[in-house]
């Protein structure tokens, strides 16, 4: 498949546009698929059914974390092969990534089916929702080879400079999920959701692969054994990378659980409003990898610290703006998941706290791309260690256990999105100067 756009020898606003405006509307499509499950699930099925949502999210965050992180390293080595013109390694890399996408996802699909009560344990799932969680879960995962592979498909075609395909897949996915949901949470009830988005998922993955077959030349006879040990090089670290802002979650959400059923439907609604504000810089993560992967590929870092530039100046006027936005109307907007008082008192106080985190979230993450597409996963994957693992959580139990409360929790959230920022632009502002050799 020839590359769409060129990144060495094009315009670097129009390049960068050309990837990341239908990546952008791709992930605000995939967060209003989400949104879909919560707003059917408040509004018909009330507080306690919206708090068992909440306990199931972060079981989700980090399946699809996992496999964003698995695909986007991939991404990383085709995109890098695609910079240098080195079609013959580009093609062994897709057949091998693969065959181990296929066994990786079907192989998480039972281990989890078979350990999913002690999970849900572990996270001190309140006994009033565990059984909803339960119900949910078990069906959902059912479906993660279709969320692998839909992520994994999108992430090469991504390394191609296409990312106009992802929106238009998220787009169908988005409208049967809105179709289906209020048909079977009317029929069956709370785990009437995961039913239909089980089958939005499987009608995606089957939309994607029609479209595969007429576009793209996969090659089976491409694989090469001695590719899974490169590509596990560069998954794990993105992996763990993508992962731990969900494990960070998993963490505060059992933290929450322990004050009351409110804080913990509160805290979902949080969440859901967050996608907003982190999807625009994700994609910006991941429009990154693949740019300067082909620029590293070719050698050009000059160009690779031209479009980190441009993708500063444009995700952090765009998120200033959201940021207004939504801490602005953080208690109406709660009203859509939840209504309740007391849950969009807690909503509005986190937002008014946590703040100007988001546009420095957004420097974070375009850091983080920068990192990724030079071939620097594992640097990226220590500094997010340091300020979830050992910045966020810490301080958020310690400043609950001193008495502060929620808001002492929220607080922690917004140390850790100031610290993120320095860490990463430091990080990777030393590492562009000492590739390319130039002034910052």
């Amino acid at each position: 498949m020839p590359t769409k756009i060129d990144f060495i020898g094009g315009n670097t606003k129009r390049c960068l546009m050309a990837m990341a405006l239908p990546m952008i509307a791709a992930m605000f499509l995939n967060m209003m698929y989400n949104l879909v499950d919560s707003l059917w699930i408040g509004n018909l099925l009330g507080e306690t059914a919206y708090a068992a949502l909440t306990n199931s999210t972060p079981i989700i965050l980090i399946l699809t974390s996992v496999a964003m992180g698995a695909t986007n390293g991939v991404s990383i080595l085709i995109s890098q092969a695609i910079g240098a013109k080195d079609k013959k390694k580009a093609e062994s890399l897709i057949a091998t990534s693969f065959c181990v996408a296929v066994t990786f996802s079907l192989l998480v699909t039972i281990l989890l089916e078979i350990f999913l009560p002690g999970i849900l344990k572990a996270l001190n799932t309140p006994a009033e929702t565990y059984d909803m969680a339960y119900s949910y879960l078990a069906i959902y995962i059912l479906g993660y080879l279709a969320v692998y592979l839909y992520l994994y498909f999108t992430a090469v075609l991504r390394s191609f400079g296409n990312s106009m395909f992802q929106a238009v897949a998220m787009l169908v996915s988005t409208i049967l999920n809105a179709v289906f949901d209020p048909v079977f949470i009317h029929f069956i009830g709370f785990h009437g959701a995961a039913i239909a988005t089980l089958l939005s998922q499987m009608i995606c993955l089957l939309f994607m692969l029609t479209y595969l077959k007429k576009k793209f030349t996969f090659k089976i006879s491409a694989f090469n054994c001695s590719d899974v040990l490169l590509l596990i090089q560069k998954a794990i670290p993105s992996v763990i990378q993508q992962s731990i802002p969900a494990i960070s979650t998993t963490s505060l959400t059992a933290l929450v659980s322990t004050y009351s059923v409110t804080a913990i439907a509160a805290y979902g609604v949080t969440g859901k409003l967050e996608t907003i504000l982190f999807y625009p810089a994700m994609a910006l993560n991941m429009v990154l990898t693949t740019i300067i992967g082909q620029c590293a590929g070719g050698a050009r870092y000059d160009r690779a610290k031209d479009y980190l530039k441009c993708a500063l100046g444009y995700g952090c006027g765009l998120l200033v703006i959201l940021s207004v936005l939504v801490v602005g109307f953080s208690k109406q907007l709660s009203g859509l998941f939840v209504r309740s008082s007391d849950v969009a008192v807690i909503v509005g106080t986190y937002f008014l706290i946590v703040s100007i985190g988001y546009v420095l979230n957004t420097v974070t993450n375009c850091y983080l791309g920068a990192l990724n597409g030079m071939g620097k996963p594992s640097i990226s994957m220590f500094l997010m260690i340091f300020y979830y693992i050992v910045v966020r959580m810490p301080l958020a139990y310690l400043l609950s256990y001193l008495g502060f409360g929620l808001n002492g929790i929220w607080v922690a959230v917004l140390v850790s999105h100031i610290v993120a920022s320095l860490a990463a632009t430091m990080t990777g502002t030393v590492l562009i100067r000492k590739k390319g050799n130039i002034k910052a």
